[in-house]
């Protein structure tokens, strides 16, 4: 069996940070969002994996690079023009070939790794399994109605919806999709729906059965998700005591447990309530950091307080007033202050941003 994850799309519900950074390289908790795609499938034994991106000069392939760093093998395949998710599910046909295989989105990330379900699909009898997820909103999705444990209609985005349970961005699919593809046509958006090529199947004949995902489910395609996806995954941390270490921890500290500290890192006269991931050469001096923040590598925070952010690498955070809450700052952002004292802060920065208060 193999895998296809796809991450070729432009990103624009979460720009600015996305103008110079693909969505898939986001990280949540110090992890970029397709590396959460990556470990579900390395998890099931699928260690062959084709990325679908839309320039071999996408930074997603020079991060990620021939996989090895996941313990998988990767290959890239290109989509110059995105024309839909069954358009690019399409184009991983030469590298399936007969196989089954699975297809996930990069953005998303998933609670429930779903490895009995990806592990069992190859001897299964069904020609497909999509996962599902209960949603309080399902106009927002594509939905699947189950009839008898089986997938019988789906639907894009319908309002109203005759059904909560949307489609997560996880599929399994034989070679029969490839089929299914050739066969449909354009949406009104111009594109080649994937539910619209499920939906041949279904009519086919063909069965397609339902997998209702367990725990929680992120679509990280905006900010406010990122920063949801972020606390998610942190509040899956598992105990760890409180860290110490004379290089590490300078002057009168106050970390919690469910801290980690990478190398070459130093606390200095600060409070750190965990869950928090700080990365590596990073220095936080007279300054608090707050549960469900990650610190990216080369950070600097001085006399400020962050809490629930996301802080990417290389950024400075100096002399802040007021708590930064709920933040998303990219790569080489800067954050100073000239005095002025508000009440609190909230911040979507991009690559390279500089914001002086």
């Amino acid at each position: 069996m193999k895998g296809v994850i796809l991450a070729a799309g432009q990103g624009t519900r979460l720009r600015p940070v996305t103008l110079t950074m693909p969505k898939p390289l986001v990280p949540v908790a110090n992890k970029p969002l397709i590396g959460y795609a990556l470990d579900v499938l390395k998890s099931a034994g699928i260690d062959e994996i084709a990325i679908i991106v839309n320039d071999l000069s996408s930074p997603v392939a020079g991060a990620i690079g021939d996989g090895a760093a996941y313990g998988v093998r990767v290959e890239y395949i290109v989509q110059e023009k995105q024309l839909g998710l069954a358009h690019a599910i399409g184009m991983s046909q030469p590298f399936v070939g007969d196989e089954p295989f699975c297809v996930l989105l990069g953005d998303n990330i998933f609670q429930d790794k779903m490895t009995s379900l990806l592990k069992s699909f190859p001897e299964s009898k069904v020609e497909s399994t999509i996962a599902l997820i209960e949603v309080p909103d399902p106009e927002r999705f594509g939905v699947a109605v189950v009839d008898n444990g089986k997938i019988v209609r789906l639907m894009e985005k319908p309002n109203p919806a005759p059904t909560n349970l949307a489609i997560s961005g996880a599929y399994l699919f034989r070679k029969s999709i490839f089929d299914a593809i050739a066969n449909i046509k354009p949406s009104k958006r111009g594109e080649l729906e994937i539910t619209d090529a499920i939906q041949y199947l279904v009519e086919s004949g063909q069965p397609v059965s339902p997998y209702v995902l367990q725990g929680w489910w992120i679509d990280a395609g905006k900010p406010d998700a990122i920063i949801q996806a972020n606390q998610l995954v942190m509040g899956d941390m598992p105990y760890t005591p409180p860290p110490n270490g004379a290089s590490m921890i300078v002057g009168k500290c106050d970390i919690s447990h469910r801290v980690i500290i990478g190398e070459g890192t130093q606390i200095i006269d600060s409070v750190i309530r965990g869950p928090v991931i700080i990365g590596n050469n990073v220095t936080i001096r007279n300054s608090f950091v707050g549960p469900y923040s990650a610190i990216g590598d080369n950070v600097i925070i001085e006399s400020s307080e962050i809490d629930s952010s996301i802080v990417m690498k290389n950024c400075t955070v100096r002399h802040i007033e007021g708590r930064i809450d709920a933040s998303l700052m990219a790569d080489n952002s800067t954050l100073t202050s000239d005095g002025h004292v508000p009440a609190s802060h909230r911040f979507i920065l991009a690559e390279n941003s500089y914001v002086q208060l």
